[in-house]
């Protein structure tokens, strides 16, 4: 997966929006104001993805590609390197599991938001 296909898949989820808060190398992509995932656009060498803590061991187990989240809460968070072991496939499915972890985290308000969506 490049770089493009990344944002067009992260933008095509209900809700999220894609801004630059820590400065204009890191894209951020949110669902409504909650981050779910974040890269570097210059170096498009992993993503950071929320992941189920339980989850994050076994994939960290199964996979040279990902690792603890770089600069993120180690029991939260995943780096997934782009040109891994980590097929398209599973990348899009390990995007899709950090989205909804988020949005299930939203404030009863920006549920009703979502699913108005």
């Amino acid at each position: 997966m490049n770089i493009e296909e990344y944002r067009e898949f992260c933008l095509g989820l209900p809700g999220v929006t894609e801004a630059f808060p820590f400065g204009e190398d890191t894209i951020v992509f949110k669902v409504i104001s909650k981050m779910f995932a974040l890269t570097n656009i210059d170096n498009f060498d992993f993503v950071n993805l929320k992941c189920d803590p339980d989850r994050a061991i076994i994939l960290r187990d199964q996979y040279e590609g990902i690792t603890p989240g770089w600069h993120m809460n180690k029991t939260h968070w995943n780096s997934v390197k782009t040109f891994s072991d980590v097929d398209d496939e599973l990348f899009k499915e390990l995007i899709t599991h950090s989205y909804d972890l988020v949005a299930s985290t939203l404030s009863k308000k920006d549920k009703e938001q979502l699913k108005g969506l």
